[in-house]
């Protein structure tokens, strides 16, 4: 049985009344109370939480994937759970960035907590046109930009996997976008690490990584894909190790701070991303599982931390050489 928000609350504030580790972390401009996030497409607009969590307790949301225009999203069936992880073709499904500027930002704009917008398009001009239209909101501080969307121009092959596809959409938002600027980098590459340093040089004020790897499953009795589109990204405790990995390579590659997220759903997991290198984390598909995991892995940072005499979390970002 799951224990009542409001009872995580009294807890909590019972145990902040003795010594504890500082969380707060900063994003280029960005400041976070905790280095705990959610992941793009995971949370929802948070609201969908708040019965499960305190909202304004999260370091950050990510909201959903957004568009410049509405997205239908792809056909049913877009998700199939996986050994340790699950498989999804959702497609982007939102009713594009007006829609959330003028019904979705009044509520979330009084959660007390960063609120950023997730920015997909499917060319360099359709992500900054709608990075522009988030750019004078004044409750959302930074965008993530996704830039694993298809590149219809070259054959829908994503911005994220190479340098010059990346360049051409981060140069272009960082004209029009004067907040902080996140990019969201694609695993699906041989080379991240040259993907970060261009994103980097053209501006961007941090990465995230990683985004799902792409995957595919097959029904053998009906001898038909499991999902409409036949492939998927996965993500769940299955990709970590890769996550750490390419965390790992990108910190050491770049000035600008890393966020890590792939697999979370524990203190332990989180704290290895920190240690590998990552300013913050995300949790994303372990929200399905339990909604109240991002406080569980706050709180349990906060737990390490005390009980390895640390005085603040930025002493173990990148502790590992």
């Amino acid at each position: 049985m799951s224990i009542p928000t409001t009872l995580l609350y009294i807890i909590r504030k019972e145990k902040e009344e003795t010594a504890m580790a500082d969380l707060n972390v900063k994003i280029s401009n960005l400041k976070l109370k905790n280095p705990v996030m959610t992941a793009s497409g995971t949370f929802g607009y948070g609201l969908e939480f708040q019965d499960f969590v305190p909202l304004n307790q999260i370091g950050g949301i990510i909201v959903k994937g957004t568009t410049l225009n509405p997205r239908q999203g792809n056909d049913y069936p877009r998700m199939v759970e996986t050994p340790k992880g699950m498989l999804n073709c959702v497609g982007l499904q939102n009713k594009g960035v007006d829609y959330f500027v003028e019904h979705i930002y009044p509520e979330v704009s009084k959660i007390d907590t960063n609120i950023i917008v997730n920015v997909s398009g499917n060319s360099p001009d359709t992500y900054a046109e709608a990075a522009e239209r988030l750019n004078g909101l004044e409750h959302v501080p930074a965008i993530e930009l996704n830039i694993s969307c298809p590149n219809v121009k070259e054959g829908g092959m994503s911005f994220g996997v190479t340098c010059s596809g990346a360049a051409s959409v981060v140069r272009e938002v960082r004209k029009r976008y004067n907040k902080t600027l996140i990019v969201k980098l694609s695993p699906n590459v041989t080379d991240i690490a040259s993907i970060a340093r261009t994103c980097e040089a053209e501006g961007a004020d941090a990465v995230s990584l990683i985004n799902t790897l792409m995957g595919m499953s097959i029904d053998i009795e009906k001898r038909a894909h499991r999902l409409s589109i036949r492939t998927g990204g996965l993500s769940g405790p299955a990709v970590k190790p890769v996550a750490v990995r390419m965390v790992y390579d990108v910190a050491h590659a770049v000035k600008i701070p890393v966020i890590g997220l792939g697999g979370i759903s524990t203190a332990a997991d989180a704290i290895e991303f920190l240690m590998a290198g990552a300013t913050a984390i995300q949790i994303g598909t372990a929200n399905f599982v339990d909604p109240q995991v991002t406080m569980k892995v706050r709180d349990g940072i906060s737990d390490w931390l005390d009980a390895h005499g640390c005085n603040s979390v930025t002493e173990i970002i990148g502790c590992v050489d």
